[in-house]
């Protein structure tokens, strides 16, 4: 299967694609903004899909923030955008050990996005915030356990450091311990001289040493799909994954049955889908999106005269 470049279809080609759907999925850094600047019109864009009457949901890998950060970030920046239309992997972490009724304490690498998500479902926590390694450290005088601890959450954290993969190693020792990770997106670009670790650097070392597999929240695992056809109903064949990065959001929607848009203002570039389409590894294959366009901009001029 070939990746279709979306403008050379036609105007009303695209126009009867883009209507064939009434859900529409969109990753945000890098499809919608890059960090805290706003892409060219993807705004215009989300918003137009929003009052023709298409449901949209910003489903993002960030752990960072809480809906509610979302929602005030988004519309600072012009989106709609509501807590129900957000699907963070802070809140799905916290979600998910509200759905299977977890009643101990989690031990948390990450940031308040996640404890504060934490909070709202009423869920106890620790290990949030710098855990310095001092002077005079030995492994038997580290740190006592805490026996009411169930589970481990991992999300980005900037202060994980070898206390905080000890600990988190030492609670997974326990095969009854939770291994819960928020994504695995390995990096994610800084500048065009800066590479910046993203979660999945912090999840693989704590793979490695508590050899245990984490469960993962965020794409391209299927959770938050599963929660959409839970609480909106959605209909896969009528949902579109709008992403930047391949090997999560085009995969999470190719996995769950949507169809997918690969944007080229983020992770994956037009030559890697050149390099997937002449592979002739099935794991390649599954990267190819559906369709890919430059940026989310360029939709524009297909929706703007939407209507319910």
């Amino acid at each position: 299967m070939a990746a279709v470049k979306l403008d050379s279809l036609g105007k009303e080609k695209i126009e009867e694609i883009i209507n064939s759907f009434d859900t529409i999925l969109a990753d945000c850094d890098g499809v919608l903004w890059l960090q805290n600047n706003p892409i060219a019109d993807a705004a215009n864009v989300m918003n137009a899909f929003h009052n023709s009457g298409k449901r949209i949901f910003y489903v993002t890998n960030n752990s960072t923030k809480s809906r509610e950060e979302f929602v005030a970030k988004a519309t600072s920046l012009g989106f709609i955008a509501s807590t129900d239309s957000v699907l963070c992997t802070a809140y799905l972490i916290a979600n998910y050990l509200k759905d299977i009724n977890f009643t101990k304490k989690a031990y948390t690498i990450g940031s308040t996005g996640i404890t504060r998500e934490l909070d709202k479902a009423g869920i106890s926590y620790c290990g949030v915030g710098p855990d310095p390694v001092g002077e005079n450290f030995t492994y038997e005088g580290a740190f006592t356990p805490d026996p009411d601890i169930g589970a481990v959450i991992v999300g980005f954290d900037l202060h994980f450091n070898y206390m905080k993969m000890m600990k988190a190693a030492t609670y997974l020792n326990n095969k009854d311990t939770l291994f819960i990770a928020s994504n695995t997106d390995e990096r994610f670009p800084g500048s065009e001289t800066l590479i910046i670790p993203g979660t999945g650097s912090l999840v693989k070392s704590i793979e490695t040493c508590s050899e245990r597999e984490a469960t993962v929240m965020g794409k391209p695992a299927p959770y938050a799909a599963i929660m959409l056809q839970k609480n909106f109903k959605i209909d896969p064949k009528r949902t579109l994954m709008i992403g930047d990065r391949a090997n999560t959001d085009i995969l999470f929607g190719k996995r769950c049955g949507f169809k997918t848009l690969l944007v080229l203002t983020g992770v994956s570039t037009i030559q890697d889908i050149d390099n997937w389409s002449k592979s002739n590894d099935p794991k390649n294959k599954e990267l190819i999106p559906d369709y890919y366009t430059q940026t989310i901009g360029d939709i524009l001029p297909h929706i703007k005269n939407l209507s319910n």
